[in-house]
């Protein structure tokens, strides 16, 4: 049997841009994390435990309760870390490694949101997780169909009443879909929910979740601040670490959507850079000095 341990990726709110005074939290929302081998699974988890014991020792030591201590990924990819705190990316990476040695695979389900505030999108944020959730559930299953396995799959822990209203839906989803796509009987039960602080590869899943957020936010917003989430040589066994069926689905775009290891890819479908030379690149230099002293001339004049 599979495991899947999932969170997260950005929040199912609004968004208009990154820098509108309200909405600008996430251009995408979905759930990420990671599938391993139910044999796997117990000794990755404390694998993950000792390598956060170790790169985190300051701050497990300095807490209340350290055996509850966690880090939360959106503390660990940011735009300084590479050069502020390197080490905390070689660990993620050492352990998605470890990962594909244990032939597990990172995973990610992500719907690009239309850009508009509520009123303008006729936003309903319940319809938008159950959406994600519904279709992170059809991929996962078809995962495992493939390694003609069953799967149980696992999530944060959420408060009661939003999983009793989620439940009856997952269990219809699963159960409906089953008679037309009988991969969707590989999902044992619908997703079960532990709490992260204990439960470590649950922490790892809000690592992947972070993790897969930054490269969403590179792919999706020109102007993003995550643009070294694909530059930087630490997270170099992302590629091919992830899930033939991981995607992020695109809205209303004439490209198409991204797929697997793509996400993480220097290159945008979005926005292409351009082809060939600048025209200041095709100018000897000589004459471009003349040629901008003769405009600053006209200017002044």
């Amino acid at each position: 049997m599979l495991l899947a341990y999932i969170d997260e990726t950005g929040e199912p709110g609004a968004y208009v841009s990154p820098d509108h005074p309200r909405y600008r939290t996430s251009p995408a929302f979905g759930y990420a994390g990671f599938v391993i081998p139910e044999d796997a699974a117990w000794e990755f988890g404390v694998r993950f435990s000792r390598e956060k014991a170790t790169v985190f020792a300051t701050e497990i030591r300095a807490a209340e309760h350290p055996g509850r201590w966690e880090r939360k990924g959106a503390s660990i990819f940011r735009p300084g870390t590479p050069e502020k705190y390197p080490q905390q990316l070689r660990v993620f990476n050492s352990l998605v490694r470890y990962l594909k040695r244990r032939e597990g695979s990172l995973f990610y389900y992500a719907d690009e949101k239309p850009q508009g505030t509520p009123k303008q999108t006729r936003l309903d944020p319940v319809q938008r997780e159950m959406q994600a959730m519904e279709e992170t559930l059809n991929r996962l299953a078809r995962h495992a169909s493939g390694r003609n396995s069953n799967i149980l799959v696992m999530i944060d822990q959420i408060n009661e009443k939003t999983r009793a209203d989620r439940l009856p839906r997952m269990y219809g989803h699963i159960f409906g879909r089953s008679s037309e796509h009988p991969e969707m009987r590989r999902i044992v039960e619908p997703p079960m929910h532990i709490d992260s602080v204990l439960s470590s590869n649950i922490q790892f899943a809000d690592w992947v979740a972070a993790c897969v957020t930054r490269g969403i936010d590179y792919q999706l917003v020109r102007t993003s601040r995550h643009r070294w989430i694909v530059g930087v040589d630490l997270l170099k066994d992302l590629s091919g670490a992830f899930t033939y069926e991981s995607k992020l689905h695109l809205y209303k775009r004439s490209v198409d959507d991204i797929v697997h290891s793509r996400l993480f890819s220097r290159y945008r479908s979005l926005y292409p850079q351009p082809v060939g030379q600048h025209v200041g690149e095709s100018i000897d230099p000589d004459v471009a000095r003349k040629m901008r002293g003769i405009a600053e001339r006209r200017v002044r004049k």
